[in-house]
């Protein structure tokens, strides 16, 4: 089980009760093992910034779930529990372009 990008997975956050969707954002091309995977978390809470990117159209999610780009992390692959689905190539790029704006690049 090796999460790919732009896949949408429940991840056990480390929180008590935390488990909650997320998005893939390392790219499946570096050729380096990978046992950390970077994610976008993804939640219901929207504040209504730049760095938020909805997602609610999509069937596996609620209709109110964002891409919480501020809240980017890394945890070990083992807390990747189960794939939700995929984001259609659009939406990546949304949450791309929003990890370009947060991170200056």
């Amino acid at each position: 089980m090796n999460p790919k990008l732009g896949e949408v997975w429940m991840v056990d956050m480390g929180m008590v009760g935390k488990i909650r969707p997320a998005v893939v954002v390392l790219d499946d091309l570096l050729t380096l093992e990978r046992a950390i995977i970077v994610h976008v978390p993804i939640t219901s809470q929207n504040r209504g910034t730049e760095l938020e990117v909805p997602l609610g159209h999509l069937r596996f999610l609620t209709p109110e779930s964002v891409a919480n780009v501020q809240a980017i992390g890394s945890l070990p692959k083992t807390r990747f529990e189960r794939k939700l689905g995929v984001l259609p190539a659009a939406d990546l790029e949304k949450v791309r372009q929003a990890m370009r704006v947060a991170f200056g690049l």
